[in-house]
């Protein structure tokens, strides 16, 4: 089954930014989401988020230092926030 992927605009400024290595890291990264954005495997570190319940299902891949969080909805994944590890863990001590 292939996927389409969609960027949140903020997402896609975020990565406009950045510079061309990383970019290219993330955009590749990305891409894996195209064949299944359920599973874990090897280059795709995908963790479904615990406490979405009620809401449509979050979940995470790790890029390096980046987190992107996505929702799957049909064949589209919606790329909705895209950060650096620190900012998404700031509420731990």
């Amino acid at each position: 089954m292939h996927y389409q992927v969609q960027l949140h605009r903020v997402v896609a400024k975020t990565i406009s930014r950045m510079n061309p290595q990383e970019r290219s890291r993330i955009v590749r990264a990305l891409h894996v989401l195209e064949t299944d954005p359920h599973k874990p495997r090897t280059g795709a570190d995908i963790v479904r988020l615990k406490g979405t319940k009620g809401r449509e299902d979050l979940f995470r891949l790790r890029i390096g230092d980046y987190r992107a969080i996505y929702a799957v909805q049909g064949q589209t994944v919606y790329v909705t926030d895209l950060f650096r590890r620190g900012r998404g863990y700031s509420g731990s001590s």
